[in-house]
């Protein structure tokens, strides 16, 4: 089967398509020709954002580097969000430019996303340069290598959390990537995709019984609850540091 592509004629949430529109405003105003496209994609892209519990979620393409301007930019965004639409938890933005995106080397990274994950706010869809994808181990390790990272990074800012906040904010997105790494692990098995995090667990624990229980402490987490420091740092040493084993290990199986 191929990946499923987001319709761009299906309406966004009403509440949040203001905050679309500002964003595309203030992105055009402060880059001016720099500026290539822009992207929605997450629960926002999908139609199934809460306000109150979903990120923002941008892929912001220029023709250039913007390095100069690109820290004040993104953060005078974030404080425009706090006061004029605080129902947005963050606004999280991804960069790239142009003549990185549309190559041969992106095809199982940028391809993917702006084809399958993403719709397209502004200016000329590179989406359309790629065709459709179907699942395999190529897309899923260019996603989730890098779920090592993530794991020291969401280990200290949970470590460090001052507030309960602070901490639920940390701990579901560290779940979140965690439930959908694990059924990338197995996508070129299962010949399916699924962006839900629960759902993916629902589907990782098909292949992996005896990861049940991890799995259900990973949607514990996605709560609004505060968990024991100790016990979600014990979770995440044990199975996310199992979860990078077995990616390195199908890495070395199929190459």
């Amino acid at each position: 089967m191929t990946l499923s592509v987001i319709d761009p004629n299906q309406p966004f949430q009403p509440a949040y398509q203001p905050a679309i529109d500002d964003l595309v405003r203030f992105l055009r105003a402060g880059l001016g020709e720099v500026l290539h496209s822009i992207y929605i994609y997450g629960s926002v892209a999908r139609k199934t954002a809460q306000p109150g519990h979903s990120n923002l979620d941008v892929v912001l393409v220029t023709h250039r580097d913007f390095d100069d301007k690109k820290a004040t930019l993104l953060n005078t965004i974030r404080w425009r969000f706090q006061k004029s639409f605080p129902f947005v938890t963050d606004v999280a933005i991804k960069t790239a430019v142009v003549s990185d995106v549309a190559t041969l080397e992106s095809i199982f990274s940028w391809g993917p996303m702006l084809r399958h994950c993403c719709v397209c706010v502004y200016g000329d869809n590179l989406g359309d340069c790629f065709g459709d994808y179907e699942p395999s181990w190529e897309i899923a390790k260019h996603w989730n290598m890098d779920v090592g990272d993530w794991l020291v990074y969401y280990r200290e800012k949970i470590a460090k959390a001052a507030t309960a906040k602070e901490q639920i904010r940390a701990q579901q997105t560290i779940a979140k990537k965690l439930l959908r790494a694990s059924y990338s692990l197995i996508m070129y098995r299962d010949k399916n995709w699924y962006d839900d995090p629960k759902e993916c667990g629902q589907h990782f624990v098909r292949y992996h019984p005896e990861k049940q229980l991890e799995v259900e402490r990973l949607n514990i987490l996605l709560s609004t609850r505060v968990i024991p420091k100790r016990s979600v740092i014990g979770l995440l040493d044990s199975f996310g540091v199992w979860l990078v084993k077995q990616y390195e290990k199908t890495e070395f199986r199929i190459g």
